[in-house]
């Protein structure tokens, strides 16, 4: 086994929660190990998904190579085998051209299939099914997940519709199950986070930011444009809640402004629910030499 593990590639991989600034620090370590990122977030895939997302501009890249920023079209489905095919081939090319690959992102789900090498089975969707499960609503899908296989709930984004939905068809579809694990690198995990309510500071800055760049217009744009109102409900968080703001659904704009700062909180909670089950994340003291603390780990990973 340990020869085994000895000829896998190797992949470093920056994950962490909300605002925590994981993709700053991992700008700055390409920097230094001459890598290229591939970003590893379930929104960033999509075009014009810019400031909601929090996608990292050109300017922020300092230089470094970035994979997976705007590989789809609004409104359309990206699922988890996109996101493998996509990172694979990106991965892939990177170490094939000599290059070191970093795998960046706050997925839970998208770093855990990386990762752990997921082996999805994937078959042609049964329209009809897929068409009933999305008249269903976010409570009654979960509500039937927890009935019929209730292990997936952990493996699942529960806010996120699309992703619930997608799961309720492969259990109605009968294709749910243990997934069989096939590594494909050698990983070392590095984590970020902050103190709970320094991270809630964090949050607030970032999100008064965001709104003073224009996080509001850029929906607005995107529905101009032609994204679906639908699809936007579907992405959660800023979008969702935007969207709702924008369709007068909040009293005012300080409710608007509240229930998304609370849920982008909720949302790093989870987060970190999220990581805790992975018993290989070296967490990094953010409070102290972050950066000379993950140069060392990173180090001795590629020296071994």
């Amino acid at each position: 086994m340990g020869n085994q593990t000895e000829e896998l590639n190797k992949l470093v991989v920056i994950t962490g929660t909300t605002a925590s600034g994981k993709s700053d620090i991992a700008v700055e370590l390409a920097g230094v190990f001459s890598a290229e990122i591939v970003s590893a977030d379930s929104r960033q895939v999509f075009e014009g998904l810019n400031l909601g997302s929090g996608k990292i501009t050109p300017e922020e890249m300092k230089g470094v190579k970035h994979h997976l920023l705007d590989v789809a079209k609004p409104n359309d489905f990206f699922s988890l085998a996109d996101f493998m095919d996509h990172s694979y081939k990106a991965i892939d090319g990177i170490l094939s051209g000599g290059g070191r690959p970093f795998l960046v992102g706050g997925t839970g789900l998208y770093i855990n299939a990386i990762v752990d090498g997921y082996c999805l089975q994937e078959g042609s969707p049964d329209l009809k099914l897929r068409k009933e499960i999305e008249q269903k609503s976010l409570s009654e899908l979960l509500d039937l997940i927890e009935q019929k296989a209730p292990k997936e709930l952990e493996r699942i984004d529960i806010k996120n519709k699309r992703r619930v939905e997608r799961a309720a068809e492969k259990i109605l579809g009968g294709k749910v199950g243990e997934r069989p694990l096939k590594p494909r690198y050698e990983t070392r995990v590095i984590g970020v986070t902050w103190p709970r309510e320094v991270l809630y500071e964090r949050i607030g800055i970032r999100l008064d930011k965001r709104l003073e760049a224009g996080m509001i217009e850029e929906v607005s744009r995107l529905r101009e444009k032609g994204v679906k109102d639908e699809f936007l409900y579907k992405l959660g968080l800023e979008y969702r809640y935007i969207l709702m703001y924008l369709r007068g659904e909040f009293d005012s704009y300080e409710a608007f402004y509240n229930k998304l700062f609370m849920e982008i909180r909720h949302l790093a909670k989870e987060q970190m629910t999220w990581f805790r089950k992975r018993k290989d994340i070296y967490w990094i003291d953010m409070e102290g030499d972050p950066f000379k603390e993950a140069t060392g780990l990173i180090e001795e990973f590629y020296n071994r």
